[in-house]
């Protein structure tokens, strides 16, 4: 078994067919091929399905492309432990961003221009979805690092993490909405209140949603989200169109819309720098996460 074999396959499965494998890795198709079958015939099982429109691992693959991925960082770790050594950072760094957080005001856009400036050789690809599928990621090693919400103070399972913005939840509504009417004059809303309204919250996935939908699990009832957004800005965009209760992060001034707060001390927005807790982290990731953790408020 080489480590070109097992960066191959790989690299198949996440392009999911060879044609696209080979001209990532600038090789001719059957030699791709020809290198991937030779693997699969020394562990004397297929890797890969070839049935399909696409390319996808076998059940045997599965359970095979972690150890995988994990010998190809082992050996990119080693190279580029050398290479800070000598003063000279290289690699590869791949960032998961939840929709958003490059318009915060911790400025993450100008953090990785910043480093892109101190460290050319490295490279930062970005990737945008949900918390949940990012935690994922990071786990099986498709992500050193991810800005995720998470739905309490301590982190995931196989996850270390800084808390960067600790938020009380609000929920706002056009005004004169019967919820925040029959609140208004006690200044906070209970979970138990949203019991019946139409909801307007972040994708299903999202730490923020976790939250509210554990709260409301708690009080009796499954929320009614009528309307998910991607980002806040959108779900007090679809909220002050009277579409419904918009569940929040921030106290913040929200235009066109009553706010009042979500009276539990569970409800938090919570978002955080988070990375894998085991096993050695490439240096160029290190040096990235040092910086972000200071750029962004954590604790370093």
């Amino acid at each position: 078994m080489e480590l070109r074999q097992l960066r191959y396959f790989v690299t198949v499965v996440e392009e999911a067919g060879f044609t696209r494998a080979a001209e990532r890795l600038h090789l001719a198709q059957p030699g791709l091929s020809a290198q991937v079958r030779q693997l699969e015939r020394e562990l004397g099982q297929p890797l890969l399905d070839r049935s399909g429109r696409s390319v996808r691992p076998t059940e045997v693959g599965e359970a095979v492309l972690p150890y995988a991925r994990a010998a190809l960082a082992a050996v990119d770790g080693v190279r580029q432990t050398v290479e800070e050594y000598t003063g000279l950072l290289r690699g590869r760094v791949a960032v998961g961003l939840l929709p958003g957080t490059l318009a915060h005001p911790f400025d993450l856009a100008g953090q990785l221009a910043d480093f892109h400036d101190a460290h050319p050789q490295v490279e930062v690809t970005l990737t945008e979805d949900t918390s949940d599928r990012m935690l994922a990621a990071l786990r099986r090693g498709e992500l050193d690092l991810a800005v995720v919400g998470v739905a309490q103070e301590t982190p995931p399972p196989g996850i270390a993490h800084h808390v960067v913005i600790d938020e009380p939840l609000v929920v706002a509504a056009v005004p004169g909405h019967p919820l925040l009417a029959e609140y208004g004059g006690r200044g906070a809303v209970p979970p138990a209140a949203l019991r019946g309204h139409r909801l307007i919250g972040l994708p299903r996935g999202t730490g923020m949603r976790g939250v509210v939908e554990r709260l409301c699990a708690e009080a009796g009832f499954r929320p009614h989200i009528a309307f998910e957004a991607a980002t806040p800005d959108g779900v007090c965009r679809l909220a002050a169109r009277g579409l419904g209760v918009a569940v929040l992060p921030g106290p913040g001034p929200r235009p066109g819309l009553a706010v009042l707060p979500l009276h539990d001390p569970r409800a938090r927005g919570r978002v955080a720098l988070a990375w894998r807790a085991e096993g050695p982290m490439p240096p160029a990731a290190r040096e990235l996460l040092g910086r972000l953790s200071v750029g962004m408020g954590g604790d370093g």
